[in-house]
C-alpha cells in the first residue's frame, strides 16, 4: 500500500510561494523563539526600572513559558476553525502589540500581563505556522522548507542573551520590544498576501481536553522552570510534576476516547511520527542543555568575559548556518536512518569534546569545536524535524503539528532543568557546592553525552526506507 503524502492536497499548486512563505515562518518563529530567551542578560535593568529585585523578572520569564504551554494545544482547532492565514496573521498581530506593551511596562504587574498576551500570539503562530508550510510546500521541497524553520529554534537560544545584553547597555531594555513592530508588520502584511486562507472542517471544541493539557503542561513548564533557579525548591518542583504528568495522563486518556477530541492522537500510530517524538525528544532534551551549560562553563570555570563567551557561542550559531545548503544532499545521500545514527553519534562525540576543553585549550581548537557541534546539532534538528511529518495524512497534519509543538516545548523546558541538574549532581559529587569548577561540567557534559546517545536508540528500529518519498534516499536493503 503506498504510503500517504503529507502534505495538503493544494500544496503541489503553490511551488512558486512555498520557499518564500517557508521563510516568513521562519522570521516569525525566530522573532518568538528570540523573545524567550533575549530578556534574560537585560533582567538587572529592567528590575532597576520596575523597582523590584532581579529575581522578581523570573515571574515574567515563567508568565510567558506558561502562556506558550496552556495555549499550544488548541492552535490546530482554531487553525481548522478560521484558516491558518487568519489565524497566523492574529496571533503575529498579538504578538506585536503585545512587545509594544512589554516594551511601555511601568510596572511587573503590567509586565508580566503583557508576557502572557505574548505568549499567546506565540502559542498560535508556531503551530499553525509549522502546518502552513507542511501545506503549501511540495514533497520535493520538504527538506529544504523544514531545514528553513528550524534555525531560528536553534539561533535563538545562542542569539537572544548576548544580544539583550548589547541592546540593554546601547540603548535601553524598552528597545528589546520595540525591535519587533516592524518586523511583526512586515510578517503580517506577507502573511495576508501569500498564504492560503481557506478554512478546514468544523468540529465542536473539546473543554475537558483544553483544561486538562493547559494544566498539565503549565504545571510540568513551571516545575522545569524552578528546577533551572538556585537554589531548587524540590518539594514544590516535585509537586507540580505529579500534578502535570496526571493531568496530561487524563487528557491523553480522554482524547482517545472523545469523539472529538482537541488534539487527534491517531499519529502516534505512525511510525516514523513516534520515533521523531521520542528519540527527537531526548535529543532536544540534550542540545537544549548546551546553551545553559556552555555559556557558564565559559565564564565560571574558564574566567572568560562576557564578550568572549558570547563569540564562541555565535561559532556554535555560525556551525548551525554553515550545514543547511547540504542538509537535502546528506538525506538523499544517506537516508533519515542512516543520518540520524551516524549523525547522532557525531552529535554525541561534540559533547564528549565540549567535556574535554579546558582553560588551557587553545582558542582555535575551541572554535573548531563549536562549529563542529553546531553543524551535527543543525542536522539532527533537520533529520529530526522532517521525519516527524513523512508519513502523516492530511487529515492528521493539524494535530501532528499541535503535538509536535506541545513536545518541542516540553524539551526545551526539560532540556535547560537537565542541564541545571547536571551541573547540580556535579558539584554534589565533586564537593564544589555553588561554585562549580572544569571538573563539574566535565560530568555534567558527560551525562549529557549519554543522554544524547539513549537517543538513539528509535532510530534504529527504523526501516532503511523509512521516508524515502521525502529524502529521495534509495536503500539497497531489503524491503
Amino acid at each position: 500500500m503506498p504510503t500517504p503524502s503529507p502534505l495538503h492536497p493544494a500544496a503541489e499548486s503553490f511551488p512558486s510561494h512555498g520557499r518564500w512563505i517557508a521563510f516568513l515562518v521562519a522570521a516569525a518563529f525566530f522573532m518568538e523563539n528570540l523573545d524567550a530567551t533575549v530578556i534574560t542578560t537585560a533582567v538587572p535593568a529592567m528590575a532597576q526600572s520596575f523597582g523590584v529585585a532581579p529575581v522578581a523578572l523570573s515571574t515574567g520569564i515563567s508568565a510567558y513559558l506558561l502562556a506558550l504551554a496552556v495555549f499550544i494545544p488548541v492552535s490546530g482547532w482554531v487553525a481548522d476553525r478560521l484558516g491558518p492565514r487568519q489565524v497566523f496573521a492574529t496571533a503575529i498581530l498579538i504578538f506585536t502589540l503585545a512587545s509594544v506593551a512589554c516594551g511601555l511596562s511601568q510596572s511587573l504587574p503590567m509586565f508580566v500581563a503583557a508576557r502572557i498576551a505574548q505568549g499567546v500570539g506565540g502559542a498560535l503562530m508556531v503551530p499553525v505556522g509549522r502546518l502552513i508550510v507542511l501545506r503549501s510546500t511540495p514533497k520535493s521541497e520538504l527538506v529544504k522548507a523544514i531545514a528553513t524553520i528550524t534555525w531560528p529554534g536553534l539561533a535563538a537560544p545562542v542569539l537572544g542573551p548576548p544580544l539583550g545584553g548589547w541592546i540593554a547597555s546601547t540603548w535601553s531594555w524598552h528597545w528589546i520590544f520595540f525591535l519587533n513592530v516592524p518586523l511583526g508588520a512586515c510578517a503580517i502584511f506577507f502573511a495576508l498576501r501569500w498564504i492560503d486562507g481557506a478554512p478546514g472542517g468544523r468540529r465542536p471544541f473539546d473543554w475537558p481536553g483544553f483544561v486538562a493539557s493547559g494544566v498539565g503542561l503549565a504545571a510540568l513548564m513551571y516545575g522545569l522552570d524552578l528546577m533551572s533557579h538556585s537554589p531548587i525548591d524540590w518539594a514544590m518542583a516535585g509537586a507540580l510534576a505529579v500534578i502535570g504528568s496526571c493531568a496530561l495522563g487524563y487528557a491523553l486518556w480522554h482524547m482517545r476516547r472523545a469523539a472529538h477530541p482537541l488534539v487527534n492522537l491517531s499519529v502516534f500510530g505512525v511510525r516514523t511520527f513516534r520515533t521523531s517524538v521520542a528519540g527527537g525528544s531526548l535529543f532536544r532534551i540534550a542540545i537544549g542543555s548546551a546553551p545553559f551549560l556552555l555559556p557558564l562553563m565559559f565564564q565560571l570555570a574558564f574566567g572568560f568575559s562576557m564578550v568572549a563567551s558570547g563569540f564562541l557561542m555565535l561559532a556554535l550559531f555560525a556551525g548551525n548556518l554553515g550545514i543547511k545548503p547540504a542538509t537535502s544532499f546528506v538525506l538523499r545521500r544517506f537516508g533519515f536512518r542512516g543520518t540520524l545514527l551516524g549523525n547522532g553519534v557525531l552529535v554525541a562525540l561534540g559533547f564528549a569534546a565540549c567535556a574535554a576543553l579546558s582553560p588551557d585549550t587553545p582558542l582555535w581548537v575551541m572554535i573548531v569545536v563549536m562549529v563542529a557541534s553546531g553543524v551535527c546539532r543543525s542536522m539532527q534538528f533537520t533529520g529530526f524535524n522532517t521525519l516527524v511529518f513523512c508519513d502523516i495524512t492530511p487529515t492528521q497534519t493539524s494535530g501532528a503539528t499541535t503535538l509536535f509543538s506541545m513536545c518541542q516545548q516540553l524539551s526545551a523546558g526539560i532540556g535547560i532543568a537537565f542541564g541545571a541538574i547536571a551541573l547540580r549532581l556535579a558539584e554534589q559529587f565533586t564537593g564544589h557546592a555553588g561554585t562549580p569548577g572544569v571538573a563539574d561540567f566535565r560530568i555534567a557534559f558527560g551525562l549529557v553525552t549519554v543522554l544524547a546517545l539513549v537517543a538513539l536508540f528509535d532510530a534504529f528500529a527504523l526501516p532503511h526506507d523509512a521516508g524515502a518519498r521525502v529524502s529521495g534516499h534509495r536503500s539497497s536493503a531489503p524491503a
